[in-house]
């Protein structure tokens, strides 16, 4: 298949940057790389037009030879402390990384503190060319992401909602038709109030996941409360507190990830609730730490590394030249372990 062409910035050569800087291909190929044979000021000059062209000097021998890195990018914005503990990106990375091996290609992973420091990353690595591609995960809405990837002709896949990928190809999971199955299977139970605790407002499948509860609460004639947090443990300790205590507090709650479920679960245990005879406790995306609760925790469950390698598929596919597609890897269903029941007579 045919080296990907894109309309994106072409990136500078060793005969660019010696045509600006007035010199020899040799003289700039020693200043980049700090060898001898040239002089102070003219290695000034090639590293002050290197710089200027978006050039970073440790590259020169890859891009001498015109081959790519066989290495992939992620970058995760969130705290690291926070990452270690996120079951997901656990499972999506070992499915990345079996379709990436199998491939000869390696995964470049970093954690980065701020969403500009994400796109500055970017913007290195293909001026380094140290990655053929990249994963945009955590997609959010009017993702500057999409834009600044698409210029540079950095081949990506978004990882979520099509609708928001631009032209970029996407790796996606059905989180409207789960929240359809989870309020139905609760309304059947008897539910009349449900909580949702939310992750972080700002990404799309936050808000895919509001508006088909808003859909299915208003369909079933379900009151849907929802509110958004971290997707901590902490996080959804506090806000289950916040919704328990309330005056009138639902039957069932919904939490967007596995920690803030198993904070939930505390949660209910000091208030004296039993788990499902009071309150019925529902996860989003299960793991094992969905098993270790008491009771078990029912959780919306999908294959997650299965996720990661479809994603690994089509970000390979964007490196040779494919054209871009969207592919729904997922669509969670409801597996029930124990911690949903009928609603309580009140």
């Amino acid at each position: 298949m045919s080296p990907r062409r894109t309309t994106g910035p072409r990136r500078p050569t060793i005969a660019d940057i010696a045509q600006r800087a007035g010199v020899s291909a040799g003289a700039v190929s020693y200043a980049l790389n700090g060898r001898p044979g040239v002089s102070d000021a003219t290695r000034a000059r090639v590293l002050q037009v290197a710089a200027e062209a978006g050039w970073t000097p440790s590259t020169a021998a890859r891009a001498l030879t015109g081959v790519g890195s066989s290495t992939v990018g992620m970058v995760i914005t969130r705290p690291a402390s926070v990452l270690g503990m996120e079951p997901f990106f656990m499972s999506f990375v070992s499915g990345v990384e079996e379709v990436l091996s199998e491939r000869g290609f390696a995964l470049l992973l970093q954690v980065s503190p701020h969403p500009d420091r994400e796109l500055e990353t970017y913007r290195r690595w293909w001026s380094e060319r140290r990655v053929d591609g990249v994963f945009v995960v955590d997609l959010r809405v009017d993702d500057p992401r999409v834009g600044v990837l698409t210029e540079l002709g950095l081949p990506a896949v978004v990882v979520g909602d099509p609708e928001h990928a631009g032209p970029l190809p996407s790796v996606w999971s059905d989180d409207a038709h789960a929240v359809e199955e989870a309020i139905t299977h609760l309304a059947s139970l008897g539910h009349r109030r449900i909580a949702r605790v939310a992750g972080l407002e700002d990404l799309v499948h936050t808000q895919v996941r509001s508006e088909a509860f808003r859909r299915a609460g208003e369909r079933l004639g379900v009151e849907i409360v929802q509110v958004s947090t971290d997707y901590t443990v902490d996080g959804g300790t506090a806000a289950t507190r916040d919704v328990l205590t309330r005056a009138e507090p639902p039957t069932a709650v919904v939490l967007d990830n596995d920690l803030m479920a198993v904070g939930a679960m505390h949660v209910a245990a000091e208030l004296g609730l039993r788990v499902p005879e009071d309150l019925s406790v529902l996860a989003w995306d299960d793991s094992p730490l969905c098993r270790l609760t008491n009771p078990p925790l029912s959780a919306m469950s999908r294959d997650v590394a299965a996720y990661g390698s479809a994603a690994a598929r089509v970000l390979l596919d964007a490196v040779a030249g494919a054209e871009p597609t969207a592919v729904r890897s997922s669509v969670p269903t409801l597996v029930g372990r124990g911690s949903v029941g009928p609603a309580p007579a009140r």
